[in-house]
């Protein structure tokens, strides 16, 4: 298995909201032989890297989310564009003029553009651009060429397009969908660096749906696995270009980002404390964060149950949620090592140490 080869397919791959299908296709390829897999009515993907768990043990749960920010088609105006609803969240100024990818009613890519009223019509050409400003065009003439030629209609489902980038000589790579195509990435990895091993602990993964609309897939596989513990990946917004030196918790080639608190989740103390001593005993780089935005599947996971002490490790990855972001492949390497070193070093006593029980 080729690492690069990998991350580049999941990245590429059409997945928004609720369209998790191709990628769920691209993660089969890579989900080692022998694997137990199961794939439920909301395209949540698990993976057991062994078929026959042993009861006797605790669970722990490996989550990244398959999807990626994307768009719906709306309604088709009279003169063939589009208007479109955002799934997940987008900053407008991102979208604008930007190259999308379309899957029609036939199931076929359609290219088409975000457009926007050119300066030379706009009465105040320095407004900041609303999503309600800007429509989809792939070309059409008029509705019906729309409808008839294009194969378009209503809730379609839309992708930025965005070639893979890898910058070998300085390990960097560029995509969309890092968010978080490098944690199903990582998620794979795991699986396949695991299986052989003698662990002391069930691990079962998952490549789980619909994260940018609500952690609407996590709910459900918590539902299903009723995991002791969970590691969940994400792909994390990097703050070293946007923050004050001083202030930026989350940068590249730095190692993989452990956050303590978002507005969705307190991370367990005593997992965390666990997570980031494995990381000094083994040498792996790691970042502390602590969030005032955003949230991750571990909302949604650590609230399920009796409770279920989550961590999260991030990928730090530059302008996330826009058509082309940036990351660091040394990240990607250390946020996947930090996780099969975290599920060694568990066992029995230590997870019930963890969940309060002993």
């Amino acid at each position: 298995m080729k690492t690069i080869d990998m991350i580049k397919e999941l990245a590429e791959a059409f997945g928004p909201p609720g369209f998790e299908g191709d990628v769920i296709e691209i993660a089969r390829k890579y989900i080692p032989a022998g694997a137990r897999i199961v794939q439920d009515s909301i395209k949540n993907l698990y993976i057991c890297p062994k078929n026959e768990q042993n009861p006797d043990l605790p669970t722990v749960l490996v989550d990244a989310h398959s999807d990626e920010v994307g768009l719906m088609i709306q309604a088709i105006r009279d003169n063939g564009t589009m208007t479109f609803v955002t799934l997940g969240m987008w900053v407008p100024a991102t979208l604008a003029a930007q190259k999308v990818r379309i899957k029609n009613i036939h199931g076929e890519i359609v290219h088409g553009v975000i457009a926007s009223k050119p300066p030379h019509f706009a009465a105040n050409q320095d407004a900041a651009l609303k999503f309600e400003e800007m429509v989809i065009d792939v070309g059409a003439t008029c509705k019906q060429d729309a409808i008839e030629n294009f194969g378009m209609a209503p809730a379609l489902p839309a992708v930025p397009f965005s070639s893979f980038k890898h910058d070998e000589k300085n390990a960097v790579i560029g995509c969309k969908a890092f968010d978080c195509r490098l944690g199903c990435a990582s998620v794979l990895q795991i699986m396949n660096k695991i299986q052989d091993m003698d662990l002391n602990v069930n691990v079962v993964g998952v490549l789980s749906a619909q994260e940018e609309v609500g952690m609407r897939g996590a709910k459900v596989v918590t539902n299903v696995i009723k995991p002791d513990l969970a590691i969940c990946f994400e792909g994390t917004p990097a703050d070293d270009t946007v923050t004050k030196p001083d202030l930026s918790q989350t940068m590249l080639k730095k190692g993989p980002m452990l956050r303590h608190y978002d507005p969705g989740m307190i991370t367990h103390p005593d997992f965390m404390r666990f997570a980031l001593d494995v990381a000094a005993k083994r040498g792996i780089p790691a970042q502390q964060a602590v969030r005032s935005g955003g949230y991750t599947n571990g909302a949604a996971i650590h609230l399920s149950h009796l409770g279920i002490p989550t961590i999260v490790i991030g990928h730090p990855v530059r302008y996330i949620h826009s058509p082309n972001s940036i990351a660091a492949l040394e990240d990607y390497e250390n946020g996947t090592k930090l996780a099969v070193e975290i599920l060694k070093a568990l066992n029995k006593d230590e997870v019930m140490k963890i969940r309060g029980a002993l």
